[in-house]
């Protein structure tokens, strides 16, 4: 299972967070650091001083971190993407005779929830609404219901047909987010797709040589 390697509400004790105009053409600037609600922040004192705890909501300067459009276009689009995704894997277990197709979807469903989570926490600490863009397809309605319809080895060829052309989107998505875009959370994650996905890409590709 693949990991997001940088996690928002896990380790950190700085919470991130702006308040963005509702252009994403806007986005680009330096990221206030400010302190969350959840663990306590440590202010230093001067010298000699005790250090204080930091309120809730308090300012405590600039990151080096910068968020661009790309990122958020990455993760707007990302979010809807990954859930068709999730929406396709459901479909396996009732309908696969393979059992190297199963571990796939259940790999790509382990992967990718807690990628969305990530990307949905996000958006909400840069100020962006998650779920604005929920209307990214990469595989159309009439695919899906034939998918839905298939049963079999029909339904484990179309699966990986249609999964390998889905996972060929996202890397074109991850690709653009890396030559563009600038924060480090959104890096973790297009990489991850990246190498992940490619990865996969291959797997189903033997697979499909297979049937």
């Amino acid at each position: 299972m693949r990991r997001v390697r940088l996690w928002y509400g896990v380790t950190t004790v700085i919470v991130v967070a702006t308040l963005l105009p509702g252009c994403a053409g806007d986005l680009e600037g330096r990221t206030p650091l400010v302190a969350g609600t959840g663990a306590p922040v440590i202010v230093p004192g001067g010298p000699g001083e005790a250090g204080r705890t930091a309120r809730p909501g308090e300012r405590l300067g600039d990151s080096e971190a910068r968020v661009t459009a790309a990122d958020v276009r990455f993760a707007e689009g990302m979010i809807p993407h990954h859930r068709q995704a999730l929406e396709m894997a459901a479909l396996v277990p009732p309908r696969t005779v393979s059992p190297e197709v199963r571990g796939l979807a259940g790999r790509i469903a382990a992967a990718q929830r807690p990628e969305i989570a990530a990307m949905t926490s996000w958006l909400t600490s840069v100020g962006r609404a998650p779920g604005r863009h929920g209307d990214h397809r990469a595989v159309t309605l009439e695919r899906m219901n034939r998918l839905r319809a298939a049963r079999g080895e029909a339904f484990d060829r179309l699966f990986l047909r249609l999964m390998i052309a889905h996972h060929e989107e996202a890397l074109r998505m991850a690709g653009s987010r890396l030559r563009q875009g600038a924060d480090r959370v959104m890096l973790a994650i297009a990489q991850d797709v990246v190498s992940g996905q490619g990865v996969e890409i291959a797997r189903m590709r033997k697979l499909l040589r297979g049937l």
